[in-house]
């Protein structure tokens, strides 16, 4: 509590109240020693407590500065008084009160009774007096030993402390331990709780509908606000499974009311946008698992920790991540007499959470709603201020528009402003044009009814036409459809860098399931994390032993062993998968906490291959390298783009990678004319091979991922006449100049002249989810019937990982 207190101070006897104060509150003269490892209270004398209020003299051009080294103050508790308190002096009547009360003796409503008795106290002490008030019936001692006694022994499976944990472990069973965040920054392996906060206003409009909504739907304002958060959250890329912290005051009986102490407990809210809900169904939902919480609020959440034991890590909350909290609290503020009293911002540098969404309610003459007064405590480790600022400002928009339309699809409302979104336009890489929403194995089909005698495949020797590849391909599919193999079902596909991977791939779309790569050479841990995390039905691969040992319980089937799987029938098998269907799912790095599996429906991976046809102008003549593991996200259009608009895949072993003068053999024998490289591996096969090993039919290198260096070690692949524009962003600054750049297009090289060119962005996943551990693949919202290189802004954007 930071007061300005401006007029006539007397100092020793607000010394004297506040003294008086902690003498009332055995909270605040109570220390925590240790006894075996064990903390006890131990309650002192109030003389015991800091409370010097001589005036410090304060330059009022440095008054953020002192304030901030005063509210730094750490606490001792095992020897030292929970409470301290200084007084900095601005001039001759104004001053500023620092009072400190650690989280431990108060909470938020402990501010209330603290003023009120700080206000009285203060009035007699000016008058000579002692404070007349009357004596407390209950201290914070006796609370704690009555909730003991409420909860009992969590061993006793009668007790409520055992009734309350077994809820709270059904009720967040499965639930992520780390949101996706769009962060701005990698997530620190230990945070330092750096932080910032600022105000933002929600309008008297919007409040009054926010109101008018909850009424409607049987709720409270905060399960609308609550149901509003997740939904930005999930929009931002956190998922559909969205746990929120909140505080509960946990002050459950009327003789706690004017006690100061610490009773507020933390409830974890957990919101389910799976489907495709409106807002109103949001709120309904929230407000049958809100008010199971609230119903077993008594648990401590410390303890809900310890029982449920989820993924503990330095670098963010068990359980949650975003706190919301709607202010209920009653009024604080201080009557001291003969002064005006205010309150002194502060800044703490602090945020004890990523988010925190704090509200409070403000009301007219009337009572009717005047407007919210938000604020939002940032973590700076992960956020940047711009980034902050614009979810509270998306998140008021979104208020107002669920508010005045909770019949909107949540999945489909909008959340940028005009400008935001005119800034996508100018930053599209193409226009918006509509498409015809197809799967992969129409868009093949059509392909191949059009070139059926071209090579689809070229493995080494091994060659596949478009027909033959479609034959084996439905052969397969009929297999898989035959073994219960559908829609919504996934299938591991074990066989990089091999023919049998470009058949398995379609097969199992055909079946209308979707594949998950899955490369061997992974670490064993990450593979046997994924294979457990999504549980596929199957798991296609070359000889099964090895891969059989990740997860004994997925099933294998070997597919060079034709005779286990061929079914002799070439048709088209009858199910088919939907655009809105997962056509793959590929894991992330897992560079910012576990990996996770993201899904991509068949029309998104469509109209993304179709837009790279076009931009990389692709003829029936073009061989595209497919070197990249399939377990990494850039190598999709390796293999589809030639599949879905000609030209023939080209796969290379993974062992061939490692090898700068056996990879560029291997793409002189392919004909290679486009191929894919991060920068740091194109420089190692320009360094370690000669200019005479390029392919003479090479037409487009595609660089991204990494930032490029400042200069090649020769121009790319060794030729003359080269031309480099990248996926990433160049360097800001250069020490020397990149090789020449070319934003040209849909221009066809001349052979022998290596081309660097700008790949369209990743796949945009499609509102898909996948589900941890079920194995299967849900559809959600309809897919766009029109394609559209966007994404959110560059504050508010990332991969996951």
């Amino acid at each position: 509590m930071v007061l300005r207190l401006d007029g006539p101070l007397d100092a020793d006897a607000l010394q004297c109240a506040l003294a008086d104060v902690v003498e009332r509150h055995e909270s605040l003269r109570t220390v925590f020693p240790e006894a075996d490892g064990v903390a006890r209270q131990l309650v002192l004398d109030a003389g015991a407590a800091d409370l010097d209020l001589t005036p410090r003299d304060t330059d009022p051009a440095r008054l953020d500065e002192a304030l901030t080294a005063e509210v730094a103050h750490t606490f001792d508790v095992s020897a030292e008084l929970p409470v301290r308190a200084r007084l900095l002096r601005l001039g001759t009547e104004t001053h500023v009160l620092v009072l400190l009360v650690h989280h431990i003796a108060g909470d938020g409503w402990s501010l209330a009774p603290l003023a009120r008795d700080l206000g009285e106290a203060y009035r007699a002490r000016t008058e000579g007096e002692e404070p007349a008030w009357t004596q407390l019936g209950v201290q914070y001692a006796d609370y704690t030993l009555w909730q003991r006694a409420l909860l009992g022994a969590e061993d006793d499976p009668t007790s409520q402390a055992a009734r309350q944990l077994d809820f709270w472990r059904t009720a967040l069973a499965g639930a992520p331990d780390l949101l996706a965040l769009p962060c701005d920054r990698p997530r620190p392996a230990v945070t330092a709780y750096r932080g910032d906060a600022f105000a933002f206003p929600v309008d008297a409009d919007t409040h009054r509908a926010l109101a008018d909504l909850a009424r409607a739907r049987g709720c409270s304002l905060f399960m609308v606000l609550q149901a509003a958060l997740s939904v930005l959250l999930s929009r931002h890329g956190a998922g559909e499974d969205i746990p929120l912290g909140t505080a509960v005051a946990g002050r459950t009986d009327e003789a706690l009311d004017d006690l100061v102490g610490f009773f507020v407990n933390t409830l974890v809210l957990r919101t389910d946008l799976s489907g495709d809900p409106t807002f109103a169904e949001v709120i309904d939902r929230v407000r049958e698992f809100d008010l199971a919480a609230y119903a077993h609020q008594d648990v401590p959440f410390e303890r809900l920790v310890d029982a449920l034991s989820p993924v503990r890590a330095q670098n963010h909350h068990p359980l949650f991540q975003t706190m919301l909290v709607l202010q209920n609290q009653a009024d604080t503020t201080v009557g001291l007499r003969g002064l005006t009293v205010t309150e002194q911002p502060v800044r703490t540098g602090i945020s004890k959470f990523d988010l925190t969404f704090t509200f409070n309610e403000t009301r007219d003459g009337a009572g009717r709603p005047a407007g919210l007064d938000g604020v939002l405590e940032f973590s700076t480790e992960l956020f940047a201020h711009t980034t902050a600022h614009a979810l509270a400002t998306r998140l008021t928009r979104l208020l107002g528009s669920l508010a005045a339309d909770p019949g909107r699809r949540v999945h489909s409302v909008g959340l940028l402003d005009a400008a935001e979104q005119e800034s996508l336009e100018r930053a599209a890489h193409g226009p918006v044009r509509p498409v015809a929403a197809r799967t992969a194995p129409e868009a093949f089909r059509a392909q191949s009814a059009r070139t059926p005698e071209a090579i689809a495949v070229r493995d080494g020797s091994h060659r596949l036409t478009f027909g033959e590849l479609d034959r084996l391909s439905d052969d397969l599919a009929h297999h898989l459809h035959e073994r219960g193999i559908g829609r919504g079902d996934l299938v591991a596909l074990a066989l990089e860098g091999t023919a049998d991977q470009v058949v398995a791939m379609l097969a199992v779309v055909k079946a209308g399931a979707a594949y998950l790569p899955v490369d061997l050479e992974y670490p064993e841990a990450r593979i046997t994390y994924m294979l457990d995390d999504a549980r596929p039905a199957l798991l296609l691969t070359h000889g099964t032993a090895r891969a059989a040992r990740y997860v004994p319980s997925v099933p294998c089937l070997a597919l060079d062993d034709r005779a286990a799987w061929s079914t002799g029938r070439t048709a088209p098998p009858t199910a088919a998968p939907d655009p809105r269907d997962a056509a793959y799912v590929i894991y992330t790095s897992g560079s910012t906490g576990r990996p996770k599996g993201v899904v991509v429906t068949h029309a998104s991976l469509v109209n993304h291959m179709e837009w790279m046809a076009g931009h990389l102008g692709l003829t029936d003549e073009d061989r595209v390298l497919a070197r990249t593991s399939p377990s990494f996200d850039a190598s999709v259009w390796e293999t589809w783009l030639p599949l879905l608009h000609g030209g023939s895949t080209c796969p290379v072993p993974p062992a061939a990678n490692h090898d700068p003068a056996g990879l560029l053999a291997r793409m002189r024998e392919a004909g290679a004319t486009i191929v894919q490289f991060v920068p740091s591996h194109l420089s190692l096969i320009l360094t370690e091979t000669g200019p005479d090993e390029a392919p003479a039919t090479l037409r487009a290198v595609l660089c991204g991922g990494e930032p490029c260096p400042g200069r090649w070690p020769r121009a790319p692949a060794g030729t003359g006449g080269s031309r480099c524009t990248t996926c990433t962003d160049p360097p800001r600054r250069r020490s020397t100049p990149p090789p020449t750049t070319t934003a040209a297009r849909r221009r066809t090289p001349a052979r022998g002249t290596a081309e660097c060119r700008s790949a369209a962005p990743s796949t945009t996943p499609a509102p898909t989810s996948w589900t941890p551990g079920s194995g299967r693949c849900r559809r959600e919202s309809p897919a766009s019937s029109t394609s559209r290189a966007t994404a959110l802004p560059a504050a508010t954007s990332g991969a996951p990982s």
